[in-house]
């Protein structure tokens, strides 16, 4: 394939419910949307799931589409692709950047799934009919409401409930809801909130019976981790600190995790994505596939690559109601009974609505 045309739209949807955790409140997600096209014209969709603010990583919106404009866009445009596999060298000159590389390189894995006659999930060598479904919940105004909040989504089915913590809002809250769901599968979510420095209150957490603490140290880390993970009984899974192959092997070699979340956004697109997922399940870590509120084009990623055979515990990967009114894919990722049923469609899976594209875009431009 050669792409020749990439466009790029600055979309702002409303969420449903305002997201908390432990750097900051969420009401609405702007984001990036990239759309490019071969010579043959057909479309390939990719989402950055960069925020508008350097929270997460030091990624932005606006730093994607500088990167995009003046250095990605330019190192592919016009150049011959024989596999999505390729892309990932082709930017190996540009450092770090991972979600604005991951943008064209998920359009690029679209565009191949399309010319092959297949759906997402079949040319990532996906084996699952469904896959199994988990939610994240921000932090609530009380522990009162945190607990309904929980309870509403234990009793739609979801098979994991991950609850954001800070200091000051940990023990007694996860206290609280284990009292409440004994024996629902719960994990806590830290953001990088804690140092060694909070260890007493992290060994606390081992009473709750957790099926793991994401990410409780901080986000550039994987020696603390380690320190922490001898002297907890909870496993630690790491996000912020993987962005790459090398970064996973290196957490594993030191046991700093005994859990890896697997960000296509974060690590630099799919292939590098399914690296790690392979090397992880060579050394026996479970891997599971996080979310960064993305609209419905990242979420088809999502689930595509949560269909091989390492991604054994629930993702993040919540239906679209969840989050928006109206998402921008038809038809709609809806969660049945805690599970998501695999689309077999040829490409990522649905279909992209460009009414509501239209609707949510703030600005585009198209890059030939």
């Amino acid at each position: 394939m050669k792409l020749t045309e990439i466009t790029i739209r600055h979309l702002k949807m409303h969420l449903k419910s305002p997201f908390s955790t432990s750097f900051g409140t969420f009401y609405d997600k702007e984001f990036l949307l990239l759309e490019a096209k071969d010579e043959q014209g057909t479309s390939g969709w990719g989402e950055s799931v960069a925020f508008v603010a350097p929270w997460y990583t030091e990624e932005t919106l606006k730093t994607n589409w500088h990167m995009l404009e003046d250095f990605l866009i330019p190192l592919i445009l016009n150049k011959e692709i024989q596999h999505p596999d390729e892309v990932t060298p082709l930017f190996a000159g540009i450092r770090k950047n991972n979600m604005a590389k991951s943008a064209i390189e998920g359009a690029v894995w679209d565009i191949y799934a399309q010319h092959t006659n297949q759906s997402l999930t079949d040319a990532l060598g996906g084996n699952k009919n469904k896959i199994e479904v988990g939610i994240s919940l921000g932090i609530q105004e009380s522990i009162e409401k945190q607990i309904t909040v929980v309870e509403h989504y234990v009793k739609e089915g979801y098979k994991r409930i991950k609850v954001k913590i800070k200091p000051g809002w940990d023990v007694q809250v996860i206290r609280s809801l284990r009292e409440r769901f004994p024996d629902v599968a719960m994990m806590a979510d830290a953001n990088s909130a804690y140092s060694l420095e909070d260890i007493n209150i992290l060994k606390q957490l081992d009473e709750y019976n957790l099926t793991m603490i994401e990410q409780p140290l901080a986000s550039d880390d994987i020696i603390d981790h380690a320190v922490l993970q001898k002297q907890i009984k909870t496993p630690i899974c790491l996000d912020e600190s993987i962005n790459s192959l090398e970064d996973a092997r290196k957490a594993i070699e030191l046991g700093s995790c005994g859990v890896i979340n697997i960000k296509i956004g974060r690590v630099g697109g799919i292939s590098e994505a399914k690296k790690i997922h392979d090397y992880c399940a060579e050394k026996g870590v479970p891997v599971w596939c996080g979310g960064m509120l993305e609209s419905g084009i990242g979420r088809a990623q999502n689930i595509a690559l949560t269909t091989l055979s390492n991604f054994v515990l629930p993702g993040d990967t919540a239906g679209s109601s969840h989050y928006w009114e109206k998402d921008i894919i038809n038809p709609e990722v809806i969660v049945e009974d805690g599970y998501i049923q695999v689309p077999k469609t040829i490409g990522i899976g649905y279909e992209p609505n460009m009414e509501a594209i239209k609707e949510f875009t703030v600005s585009s431009k198209v890059y030939k």
